[in-house]
């Protein structure tokens, strides 16, 4: 045994510990990392020998290495043992956290964003939103009756309740917190937005990539999961944020068939919204005690306002109302109040039917470039596109050396993949030529 491991074996620890709990092992050696007491690099003791000194289960120091594990703190299993790896116990997104910082010079297609010039004016519903019902007061409300009024006009289904969250994330973020149980394994599409699979990775679950195609979640991959028995399923409903693909009827209604008689929660996640002529569909009217129907409206009335709907059955949205108490507890009046108004003005409502045109319009426009070089690909909906490459890193590399950022398609799956993910929300004119002839070098690789 070499020094430093026999500086830090279980004895050293055992002197340390005093909690213990996994959760207080945990905790406990997560200070002694903090605190410099147990550096970067030092290798832990074997889980059987501290578990006979603490007078424990091996299984409550496995647990409590997991937990560290989870966190990045710690690394390394088996025969090899764990070491640490750093010295923080801060969950990070990792998938999100890897994109890079681009600098002035380089087109940042890689987050799929709408144009700035393309949202609505903020002045008028700011002010309507300083007079808001309630204003101020501390009584946590579900949602303000102005914006239940606006919402539900396009609702894709009644007779259920709503919540107002801070945000299309967040909303998925407290369902899932709120609903999951720890360690049940949860159905996603895939590929997917990549800050969902952050969250279900944070939550350390066992996640079950469901395969899609143009139409959607492929049903044959969608039953196959289901034998799992998910907590949950977690899909996008109308458009695909990622591939710009959208569910059609028969797809939804042959999903719907797959989940009678399971009690598996049904997530779907619309966080494209309104900027697409498409209809919003759902399977609350099959399944009303159990979809959770969440509808951002960061794409279309602004990311600042940091506003979603979601609707559930009553039962349900209690459970989530109870989980937010946690934290701030409601969503700020002054918001729903300026959205309500952006969705009852008709001004507003003319800015974003020209916004879906000049969406549509850009995103078929680059493949129209793309075909008049021999690469087909399908336009789909919203504001990106998907486009299979032979090699990721050549194809990364072969955008960056001509000035665009996109980003690798294995951000967004489970599974191996080989894609870019492009974003045509900002593609002006004058960039539509270079990004095809940079698109069709990427697509030839020796």
């Amino acid at each position: 045994m070499d020094k430093e491991a026999q500086r830090y074996d279980a004895r050293w620890f055992a002197e340390r510990l005093g909690n213990r709990t996994t959760k207080g092992i945990a905790q406990e050696t997560s200070a002694l990392i903090r605190t410099g007491a147990l550096p970067v690099g030092a290798k832990l003791p074997p889980v059987r020998d501290l578990a006979f000194l603490l007078g424990v289960s091996p299984a409550t120091i496995s647990q409590a290495w997991s937990d560290l594990r989870r966190h990045k703190i710690i690394g390394g299993r088996g025969r090899n043992g764990a070491w640490v790896l750093g010295d923080r116990f801060t969950a990070r997104p990792e998938r999100l956290a890897s994109s890079g910082n681009y600098g002035s010079d380089v087109i940042n297609l890689a987050t799929a964003v709408p144009d700035s010039t393309l949202l609505p004016l903020l002045d008028q519903a700011m002010a309507h939103g300083a007079r808001a019902e309630n204003l101020n007061s501390y009584e946590r409300v579900r949602i303000l009756p102005e914006l239940q009024e606006a919402v539900q006009r396009g609702w894709p289904y009644s007779g259920c309740t709503f919540l107002a969250t801070n945000g299309g994330y967040n909303a998925v973020y407290t369902v899932l917190h709120a609903l999951v149980r720890p360690g049940s394994p949860v159905a996603i599409e895939d590929p997917t937005a990549l800050r969902l699979l952050d969250i279900l990775e944070d939550m350390n679950v066992p996640i079950i990539p469901v395969e899609c195609d143009l139409q959607g979640p492929i049903p044959a991959s969608l039953e196959e999961a289901l034998k799992q028995k998910p907590s949950a399923f977690l899909f996008q409903p109308r458009i695909h944020a990622v591939t710009g693909h959208c569910v059609t009827q028969e797809r939804l209604k042959a999903i719907g068939d797959l989940l009678v008689g399971t009690e598996t929660l049904i997530i779907e996640d619309d966080g494209v919204a309104d900027i697409t002529d498409l209809p919003r569909i759902s399977l609350g009217d099959r399944f009303p005690d159990r979809v959770i129907h969440i509808l951002s409206f960061s794409k279309t009335l602004g990311p600042d306002l940091r506003l979603a709907v979601l609707s559930s059955s009553a039962s349900v949205v209690e459970q989530i109302q109870s989980y937010r108490s946690f934290s701030a507890g409601w969503t700020s009046r002054i918001l729903q109040s300026a959205a309500a108004w952006l969705l009852n003005d008709p001004i507003t409502e003319k800015a974003l039917a020209h916004a879906r045109t000049v969406y549509r319009y850009r995103r078929e426009e680059l493949a129209r470039a793309l075909a008049r070089r021999g690469v087909e690909i399908d336009a789909g909906f919203g504001i990106s596109v998907f486009i299979p490459v032979p090699s990721e890193s050549y194809a990364l590399v072969t955008l960056a050396a001509r000035g665009f950022a996109v980003s690798p398609g294995t951000k967004y799956s489970m599974r191996p993949t080989s894609a870019i993910r492009i974003a045509t929300g900002i593609l002006q004119d004058e960039i539509q030529e270079p990004v095809a002839e940079a698109i069709l070098l990427a697509s030839r690789i020796e």
